[in-house]
């Protein structure tokens, strides 16, 4: 009986000490279903960039309109001679287009015969002025004589009262003819300025370039009818100086915190696919915009336009310069992203914590940002079948490499990028498990397998 129980004991304890084995080796097995791709770490310059579209613009941009409405008559000539049309160039005062005149024409000869008739009312008003001062003075002095004789035999009380009468009248129409004076003055500088005004009018049927420039843009053609309301139609659109280009680029809310004044920027159009163009940021407008959920800023970026290659409303890449380093150790992005599992490791580097726990969580922020500042993360190198952990330090990224400095990295070191299933890269071929699912060949259905396979009936 003792001897029953000893031995029951005695299995027990294998069978639990085999458990804890098996245990053991199931979170601690040499994974070898892997094959690891490596990449090598490399020394040489990297530059870190903001990547964005936009358009080319011109620096100044002015819209030329009408002030009058009317029939476009004819168009102007340029410096060359050549009739006013896309991509002319003119002078300050260069005729560019004539509006039809007739009616221009008959409101200024109207406002001048205005201007005559207030003229003679003029002279007209002045004139009866000094008709009624002459009267006003016989009225004064018939008043002078009445009041000597006063009411008697001589002079009737009657008339007396009637040459008082036409004296206080007498007073009252030179007041009369006197203000009839000022309203013909009113009058005449009414139609002085309406005949200025008319001259206005008739001068703005002939366009003129305010500016020197190109024209960029012929709205209208010859014969067609502009009409001035409530606002100038335009006629014209003329950039001011194609040698200074404005580029207007719009870039994502998360790396406008990265643009300043002054940034150095290259960009390149399709036009030209093989010319870099140099310019530099000017300002960071502040109306952003979003579409879709995306903010986006402005960013205007000066450069010069000497030869005239750059057209506008040309389509540019921009990148912005972030930062540059000069011979420096590069790893890939995918080498610091990359972490194994727990089987991987190589048991002398399972002991230490950082090395499994906090490796994951380093390398997801390293590549981050293109341009992030300086950080710890980890690389990954391959022992045989295991794999041993490098810290180093991050610094700059382009967003495909960063900049690593560490004691254990070195040039040339073959880090750990990513890994397949070995049965993926050995290839086709190899002998599957009887248990795997087979894959239906051409003439198959489900529930039927190839003629190879005895026991299931043939398709017909």
């Amino acid at each position: 009986m003792r001897r029953t129980i000893g031995i029951t004991v005695m299995v027990m304890v294998v069978v639990a000490v085999v458990g804890c084995i098996g245990i053991w080796l199931s979170r601690h097995k040499v994974d070898q279903d892997s094959v690891f791709h490596t990449a090598q770490v490399r020394r040489g310059d990297l530059l870190a960039t903001i990547s964005a579209t936009g358009t080319v613009e011109p620096t100044e941009v002015v819209d030329v309109g009408a002030q009058v409405g009317g029939l476009i008559k004819t168009f102007g000539k340029d410096k060359n001679g050549k009739t006013i049309d896309y991509a002319s160039v003119v002078d300050a005062g260069t005729v560019l287009a004539k509006i039809d005149d007739s009616l221009y024409v008959t409101a200024l000869e109207t406002a001048n015969a205005q201007l005559q008739q207030a003229s003679a009312n003029k002279t007209s008003a002045d004139a009866n002025v000094l008709q009624m001062k002459a009267k006003l003075l016989q009225a004064q002095q018939d008043w002078e004589r009445a009041k000597k004789l006063g009411p008697s035999d001589a002079l009737a009380q009657s008339a007396y009262d009637q040459y008082f009468a036409n004296y206080e009248v007498a007073k009252a129409n030179v007041g009369v003819a006197e203000a009839a004076v000022e309203q013909a003055k009113a009058s005449l500088s009414q139609s002085r300025a309406a005949l200025a005004s008319a001259k206005i009018n008739l001068g703005y049927c002939t366009i003129t370039s305010p500016v020197k420039g190109v024209i960029i843009d012929r709205r209208v053609n010859i014969g067609q009818t502009v009409v001035a309301s409530l606002s100038a139609p335009s006629l014209f659109l003329m950039a001011k100086d194609l040698r200074r280009i404005t580029i207007w680029v719009s870039v994502n809310e998360a790396d406008v915190g990265s643009i300043y004044k002054g940034q150095p920027v290259t960009f390149t159009v399709d036009a030209i696919p093989l010319r870099e163009f140099k310019g530099q940021v000017g300002k960071i407008r502040l109306n952003a915009t979003m579409t879709q959920n995306v903010v986006t800023y402005i960013v205007e970026v000066n450069t010069d336009n000497d030869d005239g290659k750059l057209l506008p409303y040309l389509t540019a890449n921009a990148r912005f310069i972030i930062g540059k380093r000069a011979d420096v150790l590069l790893v890939p992005n995918s080498a610091l992203r990359w972490s194994p599992r727990p089987g991987q490791i190589a048991p002398d580097a399972r002991s230490k914590k950082h090395a499994i726990k906090g490796a994951k969580r380093e390398n997801s922020g390293d590549s981050g940002a293109v341009g992030a500042s300086q950080s710890r993360g980890t690389v990954w190198i391959a022992h045989g079948n295991f794999v041993s952990p490098i810290r180093v330090n991050t610094g700059l990224t382009d967003g495909g490499f960063t900049e690593v400095e560490g004691k254990d990295v070195v040039d040339g070191m073959n880090v750990i990028i990513g890994e397949t299933s070995r049965e993926t890269a050995v290839g086709p071929g190899t002998e599957r498990s009887p248990l795997m699912p087979q894959p239906m060949g051409r003439g198959q259905r489900q529930g039927q397998t190839s003629p190879d396979n005895p026991g299931v009936e043939r398709e017909r």
